[in-house]
């Protein structure tokens, strides 16, 4: 007899997830982080409610997965000519991820729910959107030698990414150019 090797239940429609991470992302504009629900989330994708739950057991989960796929591909910057170059790319691409990419408020809305719900700052420790970013930057900044050989990326990436999103968080900064050149060099400085 042949081991039947489909798994269970329903597979997972693409289309649906698209439409869900897509009504995710439009009620938070819409709604904010706190009126949004799964039933919302549903309704806005055009799915039912046991296809959400089936997925994803929370809204911060679809929150989640939807920022960080954006993430990946806003916070990826090209390689550059030096060092300091190469990290201003990255400090501008994380500016205005945080500050005018859906994803970034998606992102940034999680952090605040995080400081009072112990299951979405257990979910964001999980994944490190930001953190991967920065290690990718920062690995290929020691593989070129600029950086030193046993260079703890994590710290690092926190020391890089901590100034920058502090400031956005806590005044609402719009860094321009010169001043994320200037963090940059005084990272490298440190």
């Amino acid at each position: 007899m042949a081991e039947n090797t489909r798994p269970l239940g329903r597979p997972r429609s693409e289309d649906a997830r698209l439409a869900v991470l897509q009504a995710v992302d439009n009620l938070l504009v819409e709604q904010g982080y706190a009126a949004m629900t799964m039933k919302g989330i549903a309704e806005g994708a055009r799915v039912g409610r046991q296809t959400v739950y089936r997925w994803w057991s929370s809204k911060a989960e679809i929150l989640l997965e939807a920022s960080a796929a954006d993430a990946v591909r806003e916070l990826t910057v090209p390689p550059g000519p030096d060092a300091e170059t190469e990290l201003s790319g990255f400090l501008a691409a994380l500016a205005e991820f945080l500050t005018a990419s859906d994803a970034g408020l998606a992102y940034r809305a999680l952090l605040g729910e995080a400081q009072h719900d112990r299951a979405v700052a257990e979910l964001l420790r999980g994944s490190d959107v930001l953190g991967d970013a920065a290690r990718a930057v920062l690995a290929r900044l020691r593989d070129r030698g600029e950086l030193p050989e046993g260079a703890a990326l994590d710290a690092l990436a926190a020391e890089l990414i901590g100034p920058l999103l502090f400031r956005i968080l806590a005044e609402d900064w719009r860094p321009n150019a010169e001043a994320l050149r200037t963090m940059a060099a005084r990272f490298l400085r440190r």
